[in-house]
């Protein structure tokens, strides 16, 4: 059956936001931005104008034998050939984002092509201004500290909860929450991550209401959760919950491309559309990929549709196998739904005496397996709709092989101590924006104790700061530097 079709009328009207009949009456997808690529590359003409590849004439031969040669020939531009513009929107891409609404349960959907950071920045840019408090999840990706640094905001800091065996920080707490707010009554708006990198769930509905209390807007980076409007097993979206605004990550799990994400702007939301779109505008390339920008379109078409409905559920059910499976194994832990709110699609595990970096190299120097992630404590992976049970079963005759093989990790024997990722509670001293526009300069990290750090520092991933402008380097923050010899602080 051709999966390129002209008609709309498949999807005609919005059911129950996570109801499955929605998947029952979507046979063939459609997806318009992809259409009109497909009649581009079906209707060529000569091309005198950018880009000066020329659809794979100038390129290298190596990168073209390893391309091919339809993805040359695809990477054209918004001026030419009735693709549409990103912004304003218009022609397919407008209607490509009006079924992403859709499909999310948003009124109003942007597509992203600097990943979920440009939705982060312009959210920051939309909601805040200069000198006013945001309170914000201390768990939270580097690109909404790089927001406060553009918008001029000051970061009031919420810690997450600890998860002491895992050595991982959860959830932030509605009561935390209300805490800050009550401490800083002119705070902008409230900024929370969920879910975290390993997959653990705020209490988002609690939270909204905290923050309809104070009456603030609530802005939650959901970028690890794209997959849970269509799926009743999965978590609740934020954006059923009260958060005003989400960003999803489309290309982390959903399908979609590397760099191309969502933002969705909730029915009921307090945020400004006009100013919104005038920020992302302000953001954007104004050369956006029509391949990106096709694989969300692309994205969206096949998680609504049933074909993606059976992806999910299969995702699940690697999932399920791989928890029974795993839990089995005597020396092997996994975080479960029992400890905390997680998606079940991702996995974080631990080994008896192997830390997870160790357990880390052992899988991919020995079984040739990439994971998502290690920490001192474990490893992350993910039961992706792309994988296929071979998949999760080789992991799982990898692990009971690592167990008998008696690898071990001496530094790992040495201590007990559980070891937490990288968030350390920051001592800021000056706002992020005005250290970042201060004068700097490089010196030894052993000469940096009690100095202002100039820089964000963030391992990706998961791109959460260990430092930050503006914020006092103090001892505890050495374990976590081991790879820097310099550091940028604030000259004095």
């Amino acid at each position: 059956m051709n999966n390129f079709i002209k008609g709309k009328n498949i999807i005609t009207k919005t059911l129950s936001f996570r109801d499955k009949l929605l998947f029952k009456d979507i046979e063939v997808p459609y997806a318009p931005v992809v259409n009109a690529l497909k009649k581009y590359y079906e209707n060529p003409s000569v091309q005198l104008h950018i880009p000066g590849h020329t659809r794979g004439e100038a390129i290298l031969k190596d990168f073209r034998d390893l391309i091919g040669d339809r993805v040359p020939f695809l990477d054209t531009t918004d001026e030419f050939d009735n693709l549409g513009t990103l912004h304003p929107a218009t022609g397919p891409i407008a209607e490509a984002q009006e079924l992403a609404a859709k499909a999310f349960g948003a009124k109003k959907t942007f597509f992203l092509l600097n990943g979920s950071t440009i939705g982060n920045l312009a959210l920051g840019l939309t909601l805040a201004k200069e000198n006013q408090s945001v309170i914000v999840g201390r768990n939270s990706h580097r690109s909404v500290l790089t927001s406060l640094i553009m918008s001029g905001a000051n970061p009031v800091w919420v810690m997450p909860e600890k998860l002491d065996n895992w050595g991982l920080f959860g959830e932030i707490t509605p009561e935390s929450i209300e805490e800050a707010l009550k401490k800083n009554r002119d705070a902008a708006f409230v900024w929370v991550t969920s879910p975290t990198y390993e997959g653990i769930v705020s209490d988002i509905k609690s939270i909204a209401e905290v923050c309809r209390r104070y009456d603030v807007p609530l802005i939650v980076d959901e970028a690890h959760g794209c997959l849970w409007n269509f799926n009743k097993e999965l978590p609740e979206s934020a954006l059923k919950l009260g958060a005003d605004a989400v960003v999803h990550s489309l290309h982390k799990t959903g399908g979609s491309f590397s760099q191309s994400s969502m933002l969705h702007v909730a029915e009921n939301s307090r945020i400004n559309l006009v100013a919104l779109e005038a920020n992302l505008k302000l953001l954007h390339s104004t050369s956006p990929s029509y391949l990106l920008l096709a694989s969300l379109d692309s994205a969206r078409a096949y998680l609504q549709s049933r074909m993606g409905h059976v992806a999910i559920e299969k995702a699940l059910k690697h999932s399920k196998y791989l928890r029974q499976r795993l839990s089995s194994i005597e020396g092997v832990e996994c975080l479960s739904s029992e400890e905390k709110t997680i998606d079940p699609t991702k996995i974080f595990l631990k080994v008896r005496g192997l830390s997870g970096k160790r357990l880390e190299t052992i899988l991919e120097v020995e079984y040739h397996i990439e994971i998502e992630s290690a920490s001192d404590e474990g490893i992350l992976i993910l039961s992706n709709i792309g994988n296929k049970f071979e998949d999760i079963e080789y992991f799982c005759d990898c692990i009971e092989s690592i167990i008998k093989s008696g690898f071990s990790d001496i530094s790992h024997l040495e201590t007990e101590e559980s070891k937490y990722m990288p968030l350390c509670e920051p001592d800021i001293v000056m706002s992020p924006r005005k250290a970042h526009q201060s004068e700097t300069e490089r010196i030894p990290l052993g000469k940096a104790i009690g100095r202002i750090c100039a820089e964000v520092i963030a391992e990706c991933p998961p791109g959460i700061s260990i430092l930050m402008p503006g914020e006092l380097i103090e001892e505890k923050h050495l374990p976590y530097l081991t790879h820097y010899k310099e550091i940028t602080v604030i000259k004095k």
